[in-house]
C-alpha cells in the first residue's frame, strides 16, 4: 500500500495532528505571556538596552564570567568571527537595564585597554523606541493577514477553501512562535520580520493546492488534490535544504536566527498544508460531489 492509499484511508484521523499542535502551541505561548508579559522573548532591539562591539581576542567565556560578577541585569555575550572562518575577531555584548557608560567602563576594566572608535562601537536603544518598533512590526503582520484574506476570498469566492488557506497561514505562525518560545530564543526586529516571509510562503503552497483542487474540474477529486503534492513538496524541500546550508555556512548570528525561524515555519507548513488543508479540501470536495 502506497503513501497515497494510506493517506486516503486515514486522512480524517491525521487531522488530529494539527489539532494537537494547535493546542500545545497555544499553551506554550500563553505560558510565555504569563512569564514575560509578551508572546515572545524580546531582545534589546525590541525592549531597549545597549549593544557593544569590542574587537579583541579575549575569550568570550572570560568576559561573560566577569560581567556576570558585576551585572545584575540580563545580558548576552557572543563571539564575532571573521567571514569564512571561525576565528574570533571580537565579541558583542548585549545588555538590558544598563547604560552605555557603565558597560564601556566594565569592558575597559576587564580588557585593560582604552576603548576608542577604532576598536569599539556601541549602540543604545531606548525602551520606548524598541516597544514602538515592536508594535509597528506586529501591526504589519496583522495588516498582511487582512489583505491576504481579502485576496484569497476574491480569488476563490468560496468560504471553506478560503478559510482553510488563512487557517493554514495562522497555524504556521502560531507553531513557529511556540517553538521559538519553547527553545527560549530571543527575538529581534529582523527575526519578527522573517515571519512576514512565512506568511507569503505559506499562502504560496496553499494557493497551489487550492487552485488545482477547485479549478481542475477535468480530473477526479483525489487526482486534483494529489496533482499538487509533488510540486509543493519539491518547492518546500528545496527551500529547506537551501536554508539549512545557509544556516551552517553563515557566521552572522542574526542571519542564522532568521534562517532557523523560517526553517521551523516551513516544517510547520508541511503539516498544515499537506495534512490539514489537504484534509479539509478532501472533506469539502467529497461532500460537494456527493
Amino acid at each position: 500500500m502506497g503513501l497515497k492509499e494510506i493517506y486516503l484511508k486515514n486522512y480524517k484521523k491525521l487531522l488530529i495532528i494539527p489539532i494537537v499542535m494547535f493546542i500545545l502551541s497555544f499553551i506554550i505561548i500563553i505560558n510565555t505571556f504569563h512569564e514575560t508579559g509578551d508572546i515572545v522573548h524580546k531582545d534589546i532591539t525590541l525592549k531597549g538596552g545597549v549593544s557593544a562591539t569590542v574587537y579583541t581576542k579575549e575569550p568570550k567565556e572570560d568576559i561573560e564570567n566577569f560581567l556576570a560578577s558585576r551585572l545584575e541585569g540580563e545580558f548576552f555575550v557572543r563571539r564575532l568571527t571573521e567571514f569564512g572562518s571561525n576565528e574570533q575577531i571580537g565579541i558583542i555584548v548585549e545588555a538590558t537595564d544598563i547604560d552605555a557608560a557603565t558597560i564601556t567602563k566594565l569592558l575597559e576594566e576587564k580588557l585593560n585597554i582604552e576603548l576608542t572608535e577604532e576598536n569599539f562601537s556601541i549602540e543604545e536603544t531606548g525602551p520606548t523606541l524598541g516597544e514602538s518598533f515592536y508594535k509597528q512590526i506586529l501591526n504589519s503582520i496583522i495588516f498582511a493577514f487582512i489583505f491576504m484574506a481579502i485576496v484569497v476570498f476574491i480569488t476563490f469566492r468560496n468560504i471553506i477553501p478560503s478559510i482553510a488557506v488563512i487557517l493554514t497561514a495562522f497555524f504556521d505562525i502560531l507553531v513557529t512562535i511556540a517553538v521559538i518560545d519553547f527553545l527560549g530564543i530571543s527575538v529581534s526586529a529582523a527575526s519578527i520580520a522573517s515571519i512576514l516571509l512565512l506568511i507569503g510562503y505559506s499562502i504560496d503552497t496553499d494557493i497551489l493546492l487550492t487552485t488545482k483542487a477547485l479549478k481542475r474540474k477535468d480530473l477526479e477529486v483525489n487526482e486534483r488534490l494529489f496533482s499538487s503534492v509533488k510540486t509543493g513538496l519539491t518547492m518546500t524541500g528545496t527551500t529547506i535544504a537551501a536554508l539549512v546550508v545557509g544556516y551552517f555556512i553563515s557566521n552572522s548570528i542574526v542571519i542564522q536566527k532568521i534562517f532557523f525561524i523560517i526553517i521551523i515555519g516551513l516544517i510547520a507548513d508541511l503539516i498544515s498544508t499537506w495534512i490539514m488543508n489537504l484534509g479539509i479540501l478532501k472533506i469539502y470536495l467529497d461532500k460537494k460531489h456527493g
